[in-house]
């Protein structure tokens, strides 16, 4: 299966897990710190093409990873209940592979709740997070958006777009992640009480017109963390990583690069 994108990384392989494959790519020096992102609900390596230069050029060394399922990883023959539990277990047993000990996260979507989860079980090892229209608990739009998404992924251009990030099987993925979540009962998704074990200053990153979740979800984890800070963006919708690109990296970057207390970015 040949999925592309338009950079070329410095390093990149496979990593034997449980039974399943991970594609994984780095960009950047062996010797800068490491930033860590995490793609989204159906995302694979290609959802961060606007991004990798910016961070590399920033100086990080950015590893991208296809979790299970998607982009360039094996299939995966469905979601299990526990699936964003075992994906965060799968993060940190990748990086351990790559002698990775000490990181940054940016996580979207479904991504960020990973980095939540990382960052929850594991709060040594991170020195700052960015969690982008991340999900801790099920909000009621959240059921009807998967349904019009299960729709749409049928449809040009977006069933072209899946086929690209996963080749033939993205009708599989598609069909098991949506089930997964309309068959969830709302138990399923609920991180609230983790969140305090958070501890690295967190930027909570959401779109006002986000539409799978409301603002109040982003305040929620923004206050639930121990040193959260907000960016609730006026006119954006659940992807700031590609609606505004170059904002959302100057944003991400300042935050980086600030001091612990600093406030979060604002659209210049």
């Amino acid at each position: 299966m040949e999925i592309s994108h338009s950079e070329q990384p410095d390093d990149h392989g496979y990593y034997e897990i449980n039974g399943h494959k991970l594609y994984w790519e780095q960009y950047g020096s062996d010797d800068a710190p490491v930033l860590l992102l995490l793609h989204h609900g159906l995302g694979s390596i290609r959802s961060w093409q606007r991004q990798i230069s910016a961070f590399t050029n920033a100086g990080w060394r950015v590893i991208v990873y296809d979790r299970w399922g998607y982009g360039r990883s094996d299939s995966r023959p469905c979601f299990e209940e526990s699936f964003l539990l075992n994906d965060s277990e799968e993060a940190y047993a990748l990086l351990n592979h790559l002698g990775i000990h000490r990181l940054s996260l940016v996580g979207h979507s479904e991504g960020g709740s990973i980095a939540l989860l990382m960052a929850s079980a594991r709060p040594d090892l991170i020195d700052k997070m960015i969690v982008v229209a991340a999900h801790i608990y099920v909000e009621p739009k959240m059921l009807p958006r998967l349904e019009m998404i299960s729709e749409s992924s049928k449809q040009p251009p977006y069933s072209k777009a899946l086929d690209r990030e996963h080749g033939g099987r993205a009708r599989h993925l598609v069909d098991s992640w949506v089930r997964h979540w309309m068959e969830s009962k709302p138990q399923k998704l609920d991180m609230r009480e983790r969140l305090p074990k958070v501890t690295c200053p967190t930027l909570v990153i959401q779109g006002e017109l986000d539409e799978h979740a409301t603002p109040q979800h982003a305040v929620d984890i923004s206050e639930g963390v121990q040193d959260g800070q907000l960016w609730l963006i006026p006119d954006i919708h659940h992807m700031p990583p590609h609606e505004i690109p170059e904002e959302f990296n100057q944003g991400v970057l300042r935050f980086l690069a600030a001091s612990k207390h600093s406030q979060a970015p604002a659209l210049d």
